[in-house]
């Protein structure tokens, strides 16, 4: 009996085994069958790449996979590569500005100086001209002719002056004329050791003897002073019945006993006609630049003594003055 049932037991496990076989199978199928779907998938994905990878353009030649990389690679690549040239280029050109503006101010600063340059060379020139022209004045005249310039003014009217750099070591003296190539300017009136005060013939007190045209040749004599306008001279004195036009030269005709004769004084501008018994108003016009002269010629002259008079009724004549 021990000998049959334990057989039954051996053919029991036997079959349990049997039936837990039969269900690992099921299972193990109906999990092929559910991945089988997926590996197809794997296996055609995988039989895609090998063949992609194995292929090859017709016109080049190359591998297929390559030049998709490429593509893909650039597609990455041409962005990156444009933000970062866009960030250079800002940089540099920042930079390149900078340089610019620096440059810039260094041309800046370059062109001034040379304005600069070029002014003080047209200021050379202008002056060599002037002086030029006032050694031309040494030859036309009689008279020594000292050089002076002008290194101060009073544009006031009541007192049209200016200050030379000539004093008496230089030789000045008081009343000495005062030129310019252009003509007359005015007299000394004031000397120290190393500098002199010119009165302008603009000045209100200015007495210049005168004489409309050339000396000896025209009876229109007169007196030239200074007016409130500082452009132009008023002369007196000049009887209403000699004819005067305007554009006549007046020249000094050295009877005031400052200026020698034959200076050029202007030229009349305007005239305004007297009588017989009224003297006429001529105004003239000075031709020696007198706003804007810098360089001026001091005349070395001296007028003639005047002679005193041997007799004399009593109050009648008083004794001339000799010199100034």
């Amino acid at each position: 009996m021990s000998c049959e049932l334990g057989l039954k037991l051996n053919e029991l496990n036997e079959l349990n085994e049997l039936e837990e076989l039969a269900k690992m199978v099921e299972r193990s199928q109906k999990e092929v069958w559910r991945l089988t779907p997926w590996l197809l998938i794997a296996l055609l994905l995988g039989n895609f790449i090998l063949m992609a990878f194995d292929a090859r353009e017709i016109n080049s030649g190359q591998r297929v996979v390559r030049v998709w990389t490429q593509a893909a690679a650039d597609f990455v690549q041409s962005p990156v590569t444009s933000i970062t040239s866009s960030v250079s280029n800002y940089f540099q050109s920042f930079a390149s500005l900078r340089s610019a503006q620096s440059e810039n101010d260094i041309l800046k600063q370059r062109v001034q100086e040379l304005e600069v340059e070029i002014k003080q060379k047209q200021e050379l020139t202008a002056e060599n001209e002037r002086l030029k022209s006032l050694l031309d004045l040494r030859e036309k005249t009689q008279y020594k002719v000292l050089t002076a310039r002008i290194i101060g003014r009073d544009p006031s009217v009541w007192f049209d002056s200016s200050i030379i750099n000539r004093g008496s070591l230089d030789g000045v003296k008081l009343n000495m004329p005062v030129v310019t190539d252009g003509g007359l300017v005015g007299r000394v009136t004031a000397v120290g050791p190393l500098t002199s005060q010119v009165d302008l013939i603009t000045r209100d007190k200015s007495g210049v003897g005168a004489v409309v045209g050339q000396v000896g040749s025209s009876n229109a004599l007169g007196v030239i002073s200074g007016t409130s306008k500082r452009d132009v001279l008023e002369m007196r004195y000049v009887p209403g019945t000699v004819p005067v036009e305007v554009g006549s030269i007046v020249y000094t005709t050295g009877q005031d006993g400052i200026y020698p004769s034959g200076l050029k004084v202007g030229e009349v501008v305007e005239v305004r006609e007297g009588s017989a018994t009224t003297p006429q108003q001529i105004f003239i016009r000075p031709s020696a630049g007198l706003s804007s002269m810098q360089e001026v010629g001091i005349l070395i002259y001296e007028p003639p003594a005047k002679e005193t008079f041997e007799q004399k009724l009593p109050n009648a004549v008083s004794t001339p003055k000799s010199g100034r």
